[in-house]
Parts: structure tokens; sequence; C-alpha cells
């Protein structure tokens, strides 16, 4: 991609950022304890698959609308993934009062 400015985006800067991304999100989920809080870990994640969606999509195939067709689809699958995730925190919440995972021990009998 070439800028009026004479700046050229390599395609290599846009999986940097989508690693970082994904690397910033893992860690995220692995260390937080707070449900919330992994669940923005996650969102993190998809974003950095978007960006390489929408990157390679860009690069590869220019003429081709395909890698912003699955991003969108991706959007919209991340959308309802929140609200289904809100709605069980929130009912976790309503019976335990904690949102912490380790107190959250709902499947022991």
């Amino acid at each position: 991609m070439q800028f009026s400015a004479g700046l050229e985006l390599k395609l290599e800067y846009f999986l940097a950022i989508a690693a970082v991304l994904f690397g910033i999100g893992t860690y995220g989920v692995l260390t937080r304890r707070h449900v919330v809080h992994i669940l923005l870990s996650i969102e993190l994640m998809l974003n950095a698959v978007l960006i390489n969606l929408i990157a390679f999509s860009a690069f590869l195939t220019p003429e081709k609308l395909t890698g912003q067709m699955f991003a969108v689809f991706v959007i919209v699958v991340a959308a309802s993934e929140v609200g289904v995730g809100l709605a069980i925190i929130l009912s976790i919440y309503r019976k335990r009062k904690t949102v912490d995972v380790d107190k959250i021990n709902i499947l022991k009998g």
C-alpha cells in the first residue's frame, strides 16, 4: 500500500501489530482472575484475527472483499459472544455474589 506522503505500509507491519495484540490477549486470558477482564482479553484476540483477515485480503487479493466479509462475520459473532457472556456473568454474580474465576465452582456437586 502506498500513501500520498510516500509512506509505504507492508504486510509485515500489520502482522506484527496483530501478533502483539494476540499476545496481550493471551496473557490476559491466562493471568486474569476477573471474568470481565478475561472477556476483554478474548476480544483483543479476536481483533488481532480481524487485523490479519483484512491485511491478508488487502495485500493478497485487493480486488476481492473476502477478508472484509469474514471480518464482518467475526464482528457479528463477537458481539453475540459478548452478549451471551455478559448474561452468564450476571447470572453467576446474582447467584454467587462474585465474578472471581477461582471462587466460581458451579460444576462441583
